[in-house]
């Protein structure tokens, strides 16, 4: 058993370090990694009562714990989010899934009640055919797949900030975000600068640094100015810092980013540096732009990554092709739920 057991887990981390290696903002990925993962854990059952069986019961109780106590958390940062942010729809989202989470978990406690109390053996099947029970049971399913899905999105972004970092880059492009006042780096900002000047000063030859972002509508200077003058400030070489200026979004970001490295001689290896949460979204638009580089991300304050994660995951399943996975995974699930009952 415990022969097949391992077989079955290589095989999930032989596919995942494979498309791992070859790319690592393949959408798979995640989900190969869960797999992975959830292959691995029947190795810790099989050694029965010793330290490896404490593990697993460990693991489990607090997956258990995770599930029921998560939609508390999440409705709990939700509010801490929206008193320092502000009421903003971005701000509002851990608030969103915490709730929807907790109504999930109580239509599953509602249709529980419902077939414990219902009498009979014939009145407990007409209970879970009834429509209320059926439509509280999709409903479940929905809250739970949806979850799933991002929990799965969440390990594998997890995992990312785990990969260890080499220190021989030749250009680090570091992503823009909001000003203060026009001019003033924001505080998200300020902590992807200070991760780039970190990895400048471990680097046995400096890499020249690229800050990334246009002028908006609200500012008084693009967003690359600014953050050279606090590269500036900080005491990097004007020498080693090269503007791009003229960029909009993230794509445009990589894209001008890529023109500049492009155009100087020498070896091209490449860091981004970009928020923690961002990291993913980021390396997907570094391939479409044929950019080939390694993702570093830069912390951000603990209340406000949940939501900043929970957007990242709209923005990656928004796409055509995810998103039509994502609904394929929902029927497939809405469907099961159906047969079980009906």
């Amino acid at each position: 058993m415990e022969l097949i057991t391992g077989i079955f887990a290589a095989f999930w981390w032989g596919l995942f370090l494979i498309s791992f290696g070859k790319d690592r903002s393949r959408y798979w990925n995640c989900y190969l990694l869960f797999f992975a993962i959830l292959g691995t854990l029947p190795l810790f059952l099989s050694f029965g009562g010793g330290m490896f069986f404490g593990l697993a019961v460990i693991a489990f109780v607090i997956l258990l714990f995770g599930l029921l106590v998560a939609p508390f958390f999440l409705i709990h940062n939700g509010i801490v989010m929206i008193r320092k942010e502000g009421a903003h729809l971005a701000h509002m989202l851990s608030l969103g899934l915490g709730i929807a989470m907790l109504a999930g978990n109580a239509a599953f406690i509602v249709n529980v009640f419902q077939y414990t109390f219902s009498g009979s053996a014939e009145e407990s099947v007409k209970v879970i055919h009834s429509a209320p029970f059926i439509a509280l049971a999709l409903f479940n399913a929905t809250v739970v797949y949806g979850s799933m899905t991002f929990f799965i999105f969440m390990i594998y972004t997890l995992f990312l900030q785990l990969i260890p970092i080499k220190r021989d880059f030749d250009y680090v492009v570091i992503h823009g975000a909001g000003l203060v006042d026009g001019r003033t780096p924001s505080k998200i900002l300020q902590q992807r600068l200070d991760k780039a000047i970190r990895v400048y000063r471990r680097d046995p030859t400096p890499p020249k640094l690229i800050p990334s972002g246009g002028k908006g509508s609200d500012e008084s200077i693009s967003e690359a100015q600014a953050m050279k003058n606090y590269l500036l400030e900080q005491g990097i070489p004007e020498d080693d810092i090269f503007m791009e200026d003229q960029s909009r979004t993230t794509l445009e970001n990589l894209k001008y980013s890529k023109e500049i490295i492009d155009s100087q001689p020498g070896r091209k290896y490449t860091a981004l540096v970009t928020s923690n949460y961002h990291v993913y979204r980021a390396l997907r638009y570094a391939r479409q732009v044929g950019l080939k580089c390694t993702g570093i991300g830069s912390p951000v304050a603990f209340y406000y990554w949940p939501s900043a994660l929970i957007r990242e995951f709209i923005a990656i399943h928004a796409e055509k092709k995810h998103l039509i996975i994502f609904l394929a995974g929902w029927l497939i699930t809405m469907t099961i739920v159906w047969v079980l009952f009906i």
